[in-house]
C-alpha cells in the first residue's frame, strides 16, 4: 500500500507515526564554544513587546535535556488527556500518579519516582479512598497527595501549585508532578479550574 499524503518534505514525518533512525541520533550540541546563555531568562524585548531571539542566538544556546517522568513516554510539561465520559481517564491518571509516587514501572516503561499532586476536583475524599483501595489495595505512599478543591486559574491556582512544589520538593532532585483530571464545569466554581 502506498502513502499518498502530500508532504512538504519527502520521507517519513517527524510525528508519532515514525521513529527516527538511529543513524540520525547524535549527542553533538550546536553551540558556539563557551557561550552558554539562557534565552528565556534574558527576556529580550523589542519595541513591539515581543520576546524575540535570533536564529544565531538560538543555535548558540545550550539547553539542558528534558528529564523524563516516564522514560520514552512522559516528560515534564503540560498535557491534555481527554476522552469520552466513563472510559477510564481518572483511573488511568490515578494509576499514573501512583506509579510515579512509588517509582514503579508503568507497563514496561521505567518511572522516575517523585512527589505527585492529584487534583480530583470532581471527587470527594471518600470516593477517592474507595477507588484507590480497589486499584491498589492497602499499599500506600507518602509521595502522593490529593486535593478536591483548588482556586481557578484566574483566582490563583498557579500560586497554589507553586506553594505545593516549594513545600514538597525536598531538594532531592525528584520531580513534582500535578495530575488534573478534566473538570466538566471549567471555572464554574472556585473549586474547579
Amino acid at each position: 500500500m502506498t502513502d499518498n499524503r502530500k508532504t512538504t518534505v519527502p520521507g517519513a514525518s517527524v510525528g508519532a507515526d515514525a521513529v527516527q533512525s538511529s543513524d540520525k541520533i547524535t549527542t553533538n550540541i550546536i553551540t558556539n564554544s563557551g557561550k552558554q546563555i539562557n534565552l528565556q531568562a534574558a527576556k529580550k524585548s523589542n519595541n513591539f513587546g515581543l520576546n524575540t531571539v535570533s536564529m544565531t542566538e538560538l543555535y548558540d544556546t545550550v539547553y539542558p535535556p528534558r528529564k523524563p517522568i516516564v522514560n520514552d513516554l512522559l516528560y515534564s510539561g503540560t498535557y491534555l488527556f481527554v476522552g469520552a465520559p466513563k472510559v477510564g481517564k481518572s483511573f488511568f491518571m490515578g494509576q499514573l500518579a501512583y506509579h510515579v509516587a512509588m517509582g514503579l514501572p508503568l507497563w514496561e516503561y521505567e518511572v522516575h519516582q517523585g512527589t505527585v499532586l492529584y487534583l480530583a476536583l470532581e471527587d470527594d475524599y471518600a470516593r477517592l479512598q474507595r477507588r484507590l483501595s480497589r486499584m491498589f489495595g492497602v499499599e500506600e505512599t507518602n509521595n502522593l497527595y490529593f486535593a478536591t478543591q483548588a482556586k481557578s486559574v484566574s483566582e490563583g491556582l498557579d500560586q497554589q501549585l507553586e506553594g505545593f512544589i516549594r513545600a514538597h520538593h525536598g531538594g532531592a532532585g525528584k520531580p513534582v508532578s500535578a495530575v488534573l483530571p478534566a473538570a466538566r464545569r471549567m471555572g464554574a466554581r472556585s473549586s474547579h479550574i
